[in-house]
């Protein structure tokens, strides 16, 4: 019954409805919805229907959380899309309100499943985070318990591993559930330890938990072994807390990095060398202050829907994409062929990301000429990276995209196969495809990675015929209200009933 209520919670928040509004859908009261999502009321099948229908997805399914949608493809697309802002810049802010003592209002949060598993080890910890909207309101209690931490979603999220760098400047010693989220291959975690012992901190890996004794010191100079973003976000809060300064060397200058470092200004803490690779924190000991912040656009969200316009010949207009960190992307496109129009730049909420709008057209694509690679900031983002796998099946010849950050994200743009795509993978870094394609439909289940599961659903878009995407949940961890959002560019898409 919890595991049921959490589920129409998530998806009751996702959609934007309050109690009251989803009780008068399917008749009842607001307290009994309330005592449905506490897991203090027993929900019969014929409710869980009514409710389902209510909120428009499938909550008697086989596995927990498995929403599958169904899909009537080689629908061309039109209309305006305005670019959702970022999973990576939420989680890290999420992680970084826990060094205020004040209160955090985050506005344009978005409503995804990653988000949502990260209050929940708020809640649990005893941090008090509202919704009005898509605004959240978080304010920390006067003392932590991590006695209570909610261990099933602390484990389903890698983004717990963030919380070592503020939760050391308010506890000496704490242990922390071992992260989980996407299937990647092995996702070293040795850059954090390396990176916080510097700050004095001492971690050690249990079976299942990191077990974190904190002895804060002020480090003159941090050089990470790893240029990677969460690595950075966590050195950046360790000395964040701290009122000396310390200089952060190979740092990640990417977009969620940026965004924590904006963010941070706010509370008072000075950070020089914002969008360079070394950074100069002097931080404040004791931050409390209220604050707001607009969260800033995510440049993966924009990337998906140009991918989506090239693999289905659409002409979409994509507003808001943040342009500095899509830079990249777009010139290899555009030598690639593919044709669009872009508009002056302005500024985004924060003051501080500079975006623009896009408007796709439909273009004869040819191969990349060389290899297309991820590199660290100003690189192509390594999120981007697997869109080129659908783009390069949709052009003409061969194209060689390398994926070296990740072990074996290769591996699953093989599943394009399954679509009607011609893949040899080299090895589990690198993969040749060779198009044009003319997707088919078929029915497939999504892996346990965000961007290859996304890539599974745009050619789906683009084949001609009925197609069937199990457990989009990996989807669903980073996009939030993809299905509508696509049924608004005129995509036939929804979710499958299977009552």
């Amino acid at each position: 019954m919890k595991h049921i209520g959490e589920n129409i919670a998530d998806i009751r928040e996702a959609i934007g409805i309050t109690q009251t509004e989803l009780a008068k859908k399917i008749k009842t009261t607001q307290s009994a919805i309330a005592r449905m999502e506490a897991g203090k009321q027993n929900v019969s099948a014929d409710m869980l229907k009514k409710i389902s229908k209510a909120l428009g997805k499938n909550l008697i399914t086989l596995s927990p959380g498995t929403i599958n949608v169904s899909i009537a493809g080689g629908k061309k697309l039109k209309g305006t899309i305005q670019t959702n802002t970022s999973k990576n810049g939420a989680v890290g802010l999420l992680c970084a309100a826990l060094l205020n003592k004040g209160t955090t209002t985050l506005k344009c949060v978005p409503r995804i499943e990653e988000v949502h598993r990260l209050i929940e080890v708020l809640h649990s910890i005893g941090v008090k985070a509202e919704w009005q909207g898509n605004t959240l309101t978080i304010t920390p209690p006067k003392q932590f318990s991590l006695s209570k931490i909610d261990q099933d979603a602390a484990m389903r999220t890698r983004s717990i591993i963030m919380f070592i760098g503020p939760l050391i400047h308010r506890l000496s010693k704490f242990s922390l559930p071992q992260s989980g989220g996407c299937k990647l291959g092995s996702r070293t975690v040795r850059p954090h330890f390396y990176a916080l012992e510097e700050f004095g901190v001492n971690i050690k890996t249990t079976e299942n938990s990191y077990e974190v004794v904190a002895k804060n010191k002020q480090p003159k100079e941090v050089i990470l072994y790893e240029t990677g973003d969460t690595v950075t976000e966590n050195a950046i809060m360790a000395a964040a807390g701290l009122s000396g300064t310390t200089t952060i060397k190979y740092a990640s200058a990417n977009y969620m990095v940026q965004e924590l470092c904006v963010f941070l200004t706010k509370l008072g803490v000075k950070i020089e060398g914002i969008g360079t690779t070394t950074l100069t924190v002097t931080g404040v000991e004791n931050i409390k202050q209220d604050v707001e912040y607009s969260l800033a656009e995510d440049p993966t969200d924009s990337m998906f829907f140009l991918a989506t316009a090239i693999a289905t010949d659409s002409e979409i207009t994509i507003t808001r994409c943040p342009v500095e960190f899509l830079e990249l992307e777009l010139l290899t496109l555009k030598k690639m062929g593919f044709k669009y129009t872009q508009s002056k730049p302005y500024l985004g909420e924060n003051g501080h990301v500079k975006l623009v709008d896009i408007k796709t057209k439909v273009s004869k694509l040819k191969a990349a000429e060389d290899k297309i690679h991820s590199r660290p900031y100003p690189g192509i983002n390594a999120d981007n990276l697997p869109f080129f796998a659908i783009i390069a099946a949709k052009a003409s010849g061969q194209t060689l995209i390398h994926d070296w950050m990740y072990e074996k994200r290769a591996i699953y743009f093989t599943e394009l196969d399954k679509l009607g795509a011609d893949t040899v993978l080299a090895d589990p870094h690198r993969i040749y495809i060779t198009g044009p394609t003319k997707f088919r439909p078929t029915e497939l289940v999504s892996p346990p990675a965000l961007r290859p599961a996304t890539i599974l659903l745009i050619a789906m878009l683009a084949a001609s015929g009925h197609s069937v995407l199990r457990n989009i949940y990996s989807i669903n961890r980073g996009y939030e209200k993809i299905v509508e959002r696509l049924r608004s560019l005129g995509a036939e898409i929804s979710y499958q009933d299977e009552f």
